[in-house]
């Protein structure tokens, strides 16, 4: 094991480790390298549909075939295509493939690697160039990708610190600690124009300056990887796939503000992230990268994991601290700021995983690179989970300005079976539903804002013409219900007579003064509520009576469900275009349906609990929904 004592000592390091990565660069830029790189994704996703098993039977068939001294498979991160995975990327051919299965194993190493034969069955099909494709760069779902918080998710072996090193790893900490004064450091993260990714998108760079104008023997950086919204991974995608990059940027962080100790608060359902976390702290304090006198200075920087249990409103910074602390995580009113008393009254700056991942990348390139990326008040990428009813799953990294049509359609792939798009929800519970014409609207902190929604963590989930968007505000209302800690009065009582009004229209049972007073009640707990949790607690119903009110005046007036989701509106009805094929009657769990063969049948209404099996059976059409 090497100690790093110097920024040169890192860069012969760096040099030295080349091998590891070297293969994986384009045969043009490595014409003498022989060796191929098989990548072999090994997130949360792709772990959980076999990629162990694909990652040994390679390993096994390439050593039957004599190429072990030659080819070698490599773990990694998440690609992102999480739709199309597990993923398979050979390199430098730069071949990808996907939707592998270990039996796939055999042939891609008999074909591609013996024969130079490209295993055709496991190609991307391409339906905007309507072919099979075989390289990463032909894959629409990457070209209007810029990767910066991910630029290593994929390509590295994340419990492999000297692949990390290899990849000009750490080199952003050994340039702080040796050539740039704290203020300096604080200044090039203000020139970027980077905001918080976590949520409220607050500029880091004057967190920082914040919390090291405070004098304090003790301060502390904490890295919120709690990551709560529904259908988020991206912090998680981040620490399984490229963790030295926040042990960097935190350390980094410290060395600013003036903090020796830091915190990663990341919930216990992440376990391979945080087995991958622990590996990375080890390694770096293996190789001086964590501990005392970093790169032969006097800075000393030490890293401590601390679980959460996926309290969603430990999102909240001064929650987060308070659950740090062993206490009840609950928000308190600010000010005082957590850089001024945050935990144990102590200057802390809390960041979440996601900014943290663009501070080296920000450090070697500088702030003019960065900057220059985005829009004039929302600069860089952001990453986002795409989710719900979209053919391409997964995780992007695109340039603060693309709109949400592109990423929906040119990324995304469009929605599923052909169907019409109704809404988009960013921001998760605390975002909004976004409506289909506002879909070129660009994606930044200040127009999400004034739409009714916001960036958030950068959870993306969308619905299609089937959703029914006064039972997606229910939803959100019994995440807010269950996840509220109960502090305050607004978000602990509002927020459970919003969903007691919210499920009175679902039943058919409301008036149009309960939604006046829905609305009325959604603004108060806008206004009133303590933290950031119950402030936005509202902005799902809110946003979804702005823009599809004739979907709650249908429920009230109709008593009728337009998208056929809610149960106690839903009728079903067979009409004379039944053929008495019996196919209805043998599907229902309660035998609700009567008739002859041959004869049209009849559902007893009273006996129907609507769960459209009889619908989904029919051959022929002949049940309709009421």
């Amino acid at each position: 094991m090497e100690r790093v004592n110097s920024l040169t000592e890192l860069n012969k390091l760096s040099q030295k480790f080349r091998e590891f990565v070297e293969a994986r660069k384009s045969s043009t830029e490595n014409d003498n390298v022989l060796s191929r790189h098989i990548l072999v994704c090994q997130g949360t996703g792709c772990k959980s549909s076999d990629s162990d098993s694909i990652m040994h039977k390679l390993i096994e068939n390439i050593e039957k075939v004599g190429l072990s001294d030659s080819v070698k498979v490599v773990m990694t991160g998440c690609f992102g295509f999480c739709a199309k995975g597990p993923i398979v990327h050979i390199l430098p051919d730069n071949t990808f493939y996907v939707q592998v299965n270990p039996e796939d194993a055999e042939d891609i190493v008999n074909m591609h690697l013996l024969k130079g034969e490209v295993v055709n069955r496991l190609l991307y099909d391409e339906p905007t160039l309507n072919k099979k494709v075989c390289t990463q760069d032909e894959m629409s779902f990457y070209k209007k990708q810029s990767r910066i918080a991910l630029r290593n998710c994929g390509f590295i072996n994340p419990e492999d610190i000297r692949e990390y090193i290899a990849s000009d790893g750490y080199k952003a900490l050994g340039k702080v600690l040796t050539t740039m004064k704290p203020d300096e450091v604080i200044n090039e993260i203000i020139e970027s124009g980077l905001r918080g990714r976590g949520g409220g998108g607050f500029p880091t760079g004057t967190k920082w300056s914040f919390a090291r104008a405070y004098e304090s023997d003790d301060k502390y950086i904490i890295c919120n990887a709690d990551e709560g919204d529904p259908g988020a991974f991206m912090d998680r995608s981040i620490l399984e796939g490229d963790p030295h990059s926040v042990v960097e940027a935190m350390a980094i962080a410290g060395y600013a503000i003036g903090a020796q100790k830091g915190f990663v608060y990341i919930r216990a359902e992440y376990p391979l992230a945080i087995h991958r976390l622990k590996i990375a702290i080890a390694q770096a304090k293996e190789y001086g990268l964590l501990g005392n006198n970093l790169f032969g200075t006097n800075f000393n920087f030490d890293i401590e994991i601390k679980y959460g249990a996926g309290a969603f409103v430990c999102g909240e910074e001064t929650a987060l601290i308070h659950s740090v602390e062993g206490c009840r995580g609950e928000p308190t009113n600010k000010p005082p700021f957590p850089a001024e008393k945050g935990l144990w009254n102590k200057p802390t700056c809390v960041n979440n995983v996601e900014t943290l991942a663009n501070i080296p990348k920000i450090i070697i390139e500088g702030a003019s690179w960065f900057n220059k990326l985005g829009t004039d008040k929302s600069k860089g990428t952001k990453v986002f989970a795409l989710a719900g009813k979209i053919n391409n799953v997964g995780l992007v990294e695109v340039p603060m300005g693309i709109t949400l049509r592109e990423i929906i359609y040119e990324i995304g792939g469009g929605i599923k079976d052909g169907k019409k798009i109704k809404a988009v929800q960013t921001g998760g519970p605390s975002g909004g539903c976004i409506p289909e014409s506002l879909l070129d609207v660009p994606i930044d902190y200040d127009s999400l804002t004034n739409i009714g929604s916001m960036m958030g963590s950068g959870g993306m989930i969308v619905m299609d013409e089937d959703n029914c968007m006064v039972d997606i505000a229910k939803f959100y209302m019994e995440f807010i219900v269950d996840e509220s800690c109960g502090k305050c009065t607004p978000c602990r009582v509002g927020s459970k007579r919003l969903l007691e009004i919210l499920t009175k229209i679902t039943e058919g049972k409301a008036t149009m003064m309960d939604l006046k007073r829905l609305e009325v009640l959604a603004e108060t707990i806008k206004d009133t509520a303590l933290c950031g949790l119950g402030q936005t607690a509202a902005n799902p119903v809110l946003s979804t009576m702005k823009y599809f009110m004739d979907e709650y005046e249908a429920h009230i007036k109709e008593k009728r469900c337009p998208a056929g989701q809610c149960k106690p509106l839903l009728s079903y009805e067979i009409t004379d275009k039944c053929v008495g094929c019996t196919k209805c009657s043998r599907s229902c769990p309660v035998e609700a349906i009567k008739g002859k063969v041959k004869e049209k049948h009849v559902i007893i209404k009273d006996k129907c609990i609507k769960c459209g099996a009889c619908f989904n059976a029919c051959p022929v059409k002949a049940i309709v929904m009421g």
